[in-house]
């Protein structure tokens, strides 16, 4: 009994604290999706007096009734084809920008990476004026690239940052054999580089689509057909001028918050592959 005593591993304290902080962080993340996963099952009535608890009848009309609604159908392309765009264009160009600035130094280029990373500092709130004026005298108003072309450049400055990272910690030395082999910097770009950068890929790709399937204020400005409302618009439908469907509202947002989810989930293995890389060098 003493000898099996004595074999024991010691007790760790640093794990039983590490574990709790990752439970309390998770219950954190955990109980806002579970109380709106559950909040749409409920009865309006039922939600008010019992927010986080089970449903006392379960409403599956609420869910029921938006799938089988044509308008939910349609905000979902809408939102589908807006965050597309946005995020295929910001892989192209952000991806052929932070390769310009990972390998090639010419005169200006440490102030123009200077000047996309300025675009961290200015939310797109605060210029929503000018932007609305810019995407009107381009005629873009009430349309998918009007919310795009915003979009990617607010995205640019963070994934420019990230591809960037990523592309300098590649061997230098297969930019050095193909340009002895007469590879040009664009065929390297393209078939060295590119097969290379399948984790950063995903990851800017997943922040961006999410952030643009989130967005609320761009499309709200820039959009005025009720047949261009992407998901985040919808909820309005549920809001009267003094009160509001919670129940149906929660369903709603359960019922298009799930792709995303899923998209997350897929490809989380790439996105922290991507977010991790050349974390532990100088």
């Amino acid at each position: 009994m003493t000898d099996m005593a004595a074999s024991r591993p010691p007790f760790d304290r640093a794990a039983l604290y590490r574990w709790l902080f990752l439970l309390l962080v998770a219950g954190f993340v955990a109980v806002p999706l579970i109380a709106t996963l559950l909040g749409g099952f409920k009865s309006l009535g039922d939600l008010r007096t019992n927010p986080f608890g089970l449903p006392r009848e379960w409403e599956w009309s609420n869910y029921g009734d938006i799938l089988l609604s044509k308008r939910y159908w349609q905000m979902l392309w809408n939102s589908f084809v807006i965050s597309s765009l946005t995020t295929i264009i910001t892989l192209i160009v952000a991806a052929m920008a932070a390769f310009v600035f990972a390998h090639l130094r010419f005169f200006g280029s440490r102030m123009l990476l200077n000047y996309f990373t300025m675009g961290l500092l200015f939310p797109a709130a605060t210029a929503i004026l000018p932007l609305f004026i810019k995407v009107r005298d381009l005629g873009l108003l009430d349309t998918y690239f009007g919310v795009v072309l915003p979009q990617v450049a607010f995205a640019l400055a963070m994934s420019i940052l990230l591809f960037r990272r990523f592309f300098r910690d590649l061997p230098h030395e297969l930019l050095e054999a193909a340009l002895v082999d007469g590879c040009s910097y664009p065929r390297f770009f393209r078939f060295v580089t590119l097969p290379l950068s399948t984790p950063i890929l995903a990851t800017v790709g997943t922040i961006t689509f999410v952030h643009s399937w989130n967005s609320y204020l761009l499309p709200l400005v820039m959009l005025n057909s009720d047949a261009m409302y992407p998901w985040p618009l919808g909820i309005m439908v549920y809001q009267g001028e003094f009160t509001a469907d919670w129940h149906l509202i929660l369903a709603f947002i359960t019922l298009t918050i799930l792709p995303t989810f899923l998209l997350f989930v897929l490809a989380q293995k790439h996105i922290v592959a991507g977010l991790t890389v050349g974390a532990v060098k100088g």
